[in-house]
Formats: structure tokens, sequence, C-alpha cells
């Protein structure tokens, strides 16, 4: 058993690996200021699995409170950060005090406190305005926004960080990552909870652009997976790395939006008269994504356990049930 620090771990990406870890004999901390998490995705954890479960409200962007989660632990997954492109348009300065500042806060905490493993969100958004496919990690464009900025800041501070003071990290770059507990009602909500909440309301999903751009989507349990990996792996080569997250696949947000509501179809067949809407290109969009993913095959081992199609049946489920 390992003690582990979940930053944001009530948001939708932690509070599902810190079910897992529990669940799989782990002890947790879960730090979160519930800027953008909620107490009902760990309200669980708290109630049946005291014993193994920890929660410390705080702001990463405080030094101390940093020092004082990370005291004594083993690992540390840091999925703690203001996503969202839009978001970061809006609002740069928080983005990059969250970010970069609350990272840089986790990172030097880590090696304050002995930490053996950091291991954090990275993004897809790094890869800007690289055309290439699929992405591969070594090959990366300019940043189209504030928030991908601030993402491979963060790449560059971990390998500072571990060449100077010896911290060691991987970085996990997530590709669009879905399922259930993805919060449908804030104003950033991703695209996948967006189209299905529109449609169980009976209105319009609105795509951004013609629908063409693709996306690598990839479902919460291939993410769980690969922070798994990236806890247990001791391959010294693996260590000190970044990697694609992604389940390999490509899909136009046209044939998302068809597959959404072919599933929903079979629950409610007034759906089929709902067709969406289109409207403008959104800012900071790349158009095009998918990645590869050898490198994590290569050298931890990964494989995706659930296809697109298989996630996405899952994850409108567990929506029809939960709203």
């Amino acid at each position: 058993m390992n003690k582990i620090l979940v930053t944001g771990g009530a948001g939708f990406i932690g509070s599902n690996l810190c079910e897992h870890l529990v669940k799989t004999g782990h002890e947790v901390i879960c730090l979160d200021n519930f800027s953008t998490g909620h107490m009902s995705n760990i309200q669980e954890l708290l109630d049946n699995h005291g014993d193994k479960f920890r929660l410390i409200e705080g702001d990463i962007r405080n030094y101390e409170t940093c020092l004082r989660a990370s005291s004594g632990i083993d690992a540390i997954l840091h999925e703690a950060a203001l996503g969202s492109i839009p978001r970061s348009i809006n609002d740069p300065i928080t983005t990059n005090e969250v970010n970069i500042g609350g990272f840089l806060n986790m990172l030097v905490a880590a090696k304050d406190n002995h930490v053996k493993r950091f291991i954090f969100a990275a993004s897809s958004s790094t890869y800007g305005d690289s055309a290439e496919l699929p992405k591969i990690e070594d090959r990366i464009g300019k940043p189209l926004s504030p928030y991908a900025l601030t993402k491979y800041v963060d790449e560059l501070y971990a390998d500072v960080f571990s060449k100077t003071y010896g911290t060691q990290y991987i970085g996990l770059r997530y590709f669009n990552v879905f399922g259930r507990r993805q919060d449908p009602n804030s104003m950033y909500a991703a695209v996948i909870p967006l189209f299905i909440k529109q449609y169980l309301l009976h209105k319009e999903p609105i795509i951004n652009g013609d629908g063409s751009n693709t996306r690598d989507f990839t479902y919460i349990d291939n993410v769980i997976h690969m922070n798994m990996l990236a806890l247990s792996v001791t391959n010294p080569k693996a260590l000190n790395q970044i990697y694609n997250t992604a389940g390999g696949e490509e899909t136009s947000i046209n044939q998302l939006c068809d597959n959404i509501k072919a599933i929903l179809l079979k629950h409610d067949s007034s759906i089929n008269e709902i067709n969406p809407s289109y409207g403008p290109y959104r800012k900071g969009d790349i158009p095009h994504s998918l990645a590869s993913i050898a490198k994590a095959k290569q050298l931890l081992g990964y494989s995706p356990q659930i296809t697109f199609h298989e996630g996405l049946k899952c994850t409108v489920e567990w929506y029809i049930t939960n709203y």
C-alpha cells in the first residue's frame, strides 16, 4: 500500500483516481479548493472509506498548503488545474497563477518532502499549431492559447526539477478525457457531457465550426490505467518522460454527435427529431488531434482498456441515470 496525494481530487478525473486508488488498497489524501470540483464526487469515499481517504480543503496557490498536504506522501498525482481553453483566453492571469504557480508550489513541496514520484496531468493542447498526425511526444508546435502555454511550462519545470534536484516525474498528456462525473453544467463544459445534456433536454447541440474537426477522445478508465502504470513502473528509462494518454482513435465532432444521438435513441425515440446547429469556430482550437500511443506501449506497457465506442455508451448510460 502506498500513501498518495491526489490534487484536484474532487474534480472529474481526480475523483475517479481517488476512487480507484482507495478501492485497490491505497491510502489517499485529496487536496481540492472546490473551484471546479464537487463534494458530491467524493462523498461516498468520505462516508464509507474514512480509514483510507482524507480530504484537505485548500488551494495549490498556497505553498504551505502544498507542503502540509504532501507530508509523508509516497507519490503525488497532480490533477489540480484550471482547464478549458476559452477560460484561459477570458482570464489568462488566474489560469497562469493556478496552472504554473500552483504547479511550481507542488513541485517544490514534493522536493522538500522527498516525495518519491510526481505524476502530473499534462495536455494535448501542448501540440499547438503542429499539423502532424499522429501526435508524437517530442514533436510539438507553438501554443495556441494561454492554457496550452501553461501546460507546456509545467512540462519544462518538471524536467528542470528532475535534472536539478533529482525529482522523479512522469507527465501524462491527456487527450480529451471523458466519462462519469464530468460536469455538464459548467460554463466551460467539455463537448461530450454538453452534447448529452442538450439531447436529454431536447435541445440542439451546438457545434463549433462545420463539425469536421477531429479529436482523440479518451475514456476515463484508460486515464486511470495510465496513472496506475505511471505509479508502478520501475524501468529507469520510463521515468522523467512525457506520454500521450489517449485511445488512439480519431473521431470528428459530427461523428461524435451522431454516435451520442444513436445511443440515446434507444431510450428516447423523440431525440431523432433533434439535429445539431453550427456556430463559429472557437479561438485557440486545434483542427485535428490523434495521438500516437507507441511510446506508452513500449515503456509503460499501456494498451487502451476500453474503446471510444464502449466508453461513450457507458458515459451516456451514466448521465441518463444520474441527471
